[in-house]
């Protein structure tokens, strides 16, 4: 089944790492990017935007265990979410769609069981 131009997914927005230690991995990722972070919250997660957009992050959490982490860029959260539900993709909360102030979130699993975002600027 063909997807529509709304619908597509653009790009990666953002990748994250979770980790057990905070402090270890900023100093290991300040030292490794050569920058400080372009937004933190001290103790619980930090990010780094590049020049050409993209995003990477850490984040702290007691319980560490590997997931995903990917947010998948789209133009138009609302028909994508009801695109890809349609097709029987799952998604929190039936699909509502997060605002976080400076982006719109969608959060659903694949078919193996790890997670991704569909996120739309704003």
């Amino acid at each position: 089944m063909a997807t529509t131009s709304a619908t597509k997914v653009k790009g990666i927005h953002a990748s994250y790492y979770t980790v057990k230690d905070f402090e270890r991995a900023l100093g290991f990722y300040k030292e490794l990017l050569d920058e400080e972070p372009t937004f933190s919250q001290p103790g619980a997660f930090a990010e780094w935007t590049f020049p050409t957009g993209e995003t990477f992050g850490i984040y702290r959490t007691d319980e560490w265990t590997p997931h995903g982490g990917l947010l998948f860029g789209v133009d138009d959260i609302r028909a994508s979410v009801a695109d890809h539900k349609a097709r029987g993709v799952k998604f929190d909360d039936d699909g509502k769609i997060a605002d976080n102030g400076n982006c719109y979130m969608a959060f659903g699993e694949d078919s193996e069981g790890n997670t991704f975002i569909l996120h739309q600027h704003k």
